[in-house]
């Protein structure tokens, strides 16, 4: 029954309006502020295989403002962040952008657009290969760290009170399960595209894959039968004025040993409301897998103790998101959860950082037509998901760490990235053309009424996931993109 007055529904009309108005006069004023990729002398690094694709590409590219947008997000990276040192060891240090350090996470999606290229272009290869390196000295250092350094630098959380200790190397030490998911992806998706033996016969990146297996078999326990003197044990607190930046009682809300593994911290940053992360473990369980599937092949890289070792462990945690990730909704239904705890609790929501439960068949865990995946997705994509916002800008799932109201063009590109389905794509490209605000470049979170409200203009994680799905519609739907 309509209970709204005629003069109510007026206002509302008019509220829209002088909102969609304000959000046309905030991109008009800012439309010159385009200022496209840098030139050639200052960009940091220049792969010719990359740069050819882009011209290629965007020429054939019938919309000029999605052409433009790929042509400065693809290579963004490359552009604007990689300090590679090439050697017989190549090593190469990835800022995420506007913050001058390298995230497990960050680095690792940042780049994996560009792995299709590695063997057209020598120097690339070997660019990868020098973050596979850095990743893998970093684990060394520190298994549960999150972000490092490029040399002794510190940072401005040099006083969290952590175990294991801060060091000057680390950035920050928020142990996330999902960073040694990426990282594992990342080694894999090279592997894959290259044969390199260089780097599964590298002394460092074996060691780094032992304590990434120990640490997540370590974090399985229940939280009780955890204890200081352990050498995994891990905890953490922070003097702050949030309470997603650090850890009730140090070691966050208790878990039951259920075959997944726990995770104080999420791919956010932000701390956990429950500690074992579906969508983390799920991507765990894919990524142990694909690192056994190497260590199985004969030849150099043949290590069948390792990878038996990761393939049951991949399988133990696989079965456990299918025994515990599975919850009853009362509107949707048999849906994944976002965090549950063993004890039988669970949260049902998603956060728009990789991994997210919008992003499993992205992935690679499931099918998009999986019907857990597709009850789960509506839901997602509805008021149902406390982070789900809509408005006069478009609509999209955020999640704590910037706050309410806030929608982030990643979760835009993995709706994109997740359905089969032209209109759900063709409305996302358009979402995501108004929230560059004119820019010529992703952000972090745009606000749900105006784009030109937005969140780090240097966020080139997002830019280079704009331009992989740009790259895979070319691939799979090119009429949707491309001039006939």
């Amino acid at each position: 029954m309509n209970i709204i007055a005629p003069s109510m529904k007026a206002a509302f009309f008019s509220l829209l309006y002088i909102f969609s108005l304000f959000n046309l006069i905030s991109l008009f004023l800012i439309l010159g502020s385009n200022a496209g990729r840098p030139p050639p002398y200052q960009r940091k690094f220049q792969s010719e295989a990359v740069d050819n694709y882009i011209a290629q590409l965007s020429a054939k590219m019938k919309d000029p403002d999605l052409a433009e947008l790929f042509t400065n997000c693809f290579p963004n990276t490359l552009d604007t962040t990689v300090e590679f040192t090439p050697g017989t060891r190549p090593n190469t240090f990835v800022i995420t952008g506007d913050i001058p350090a390298m995230w497990l996470r960050d680095s690792s999606g940042q780049v994996m657009p560009y792995i299709t290229f590695a063997n057209q272009d020598p120097k690339l290869k070997d660019m990868l290969l020098g973050i596979i390196f850095r990743q893998a000295d970093s684990i060394n250092i520190d298994v549960y760290a999150n972000a490092f350094n490029f040399a002794d630098e510190g940072s401005p959380h040099q006083g969290d009170n952590r175990h294991p200790p801060m060091n000057k190397r680390l950035f920050e030490g928020k142990y996330e399960l999902d960073s040694l998911a990426w990282v594992m992806k990342l080694s894999a998706a090279y592997y894959r595209q290259t044969q390199d033996a260089r780097m599964c016969t590298d002394s460092s990146w074996k060691s780094a894959i032992r304590k990434i297996y120990s640490a997540i078999v370590y974090q399985q326990k229940s939280t009780w039968n955890m204890s200081s003197t352990d050498p995994l044990y891990y905890s953490f607190s922070r003097v702050t004025t949030s309470q997603i930046d650090t850890l009730l009682n140090s070691v966050g809300v208790p878990g039951q040993q259920c075959g997944l593994s726990k995770s104080p911290f999420r791919p956010s940053d932000d701390a956990h409301r429950l500690p074992f992360p579906v969508a983390a473990n799920a991507m765990a369980s894919v990524s142990l897998s694909e690192i056994s599937s190497i260590l199985k092949v004969s030849g150099p890289c043949q290590d069948l103790q390792t990878a038996n070792e990761l393939e049951a462990l991949s399988n133990q945690i696989k079965q456990a998101v299918q025994k515990w990730g599975i919850v009853a909704h009362p509107v949707h239904g048999l849906v994944y959860a976002y965090e549950v705890d063993g004890y039988g609790s669970n949260y049902v929501m998603d956060d728009a950082n990789v991994p997210s439960l919008l992003s499993l068949p992205f992935l690679g865990y499931l099918p998009i037509d999986d019907p857990t995946y597709q009850r789960t997705r509506n839901l997602l994509l509805s008021n149902s998901n406390p982070y789900f916002f809509s408005g006069t800008a478009g609509e999209g799932i955020g999640g704590p760490h910037v706050g309410y109201g806030y929608i982030w063009p990643m979760s835009i590109i993995n709706r994109a990235l997740t359905t089969t389905n032209d209109s759900e794509i063709l409305y996302s490209l358009n979402v995501l053309k108004l929230s560059s605000a004119g820019t010529g470049f992703m952000h972090e979170s745009f606000w749900k009424d105006n784009p030109a409200t937005f969140t780090r203009s240097w966020f080139a994680w997002c830019n280079s996931q704009f331009g992989e799905l740009i790259a895979t519609l070319a691939k799979t739907k090119p009429y949707l993109i491309l001039k006939t």
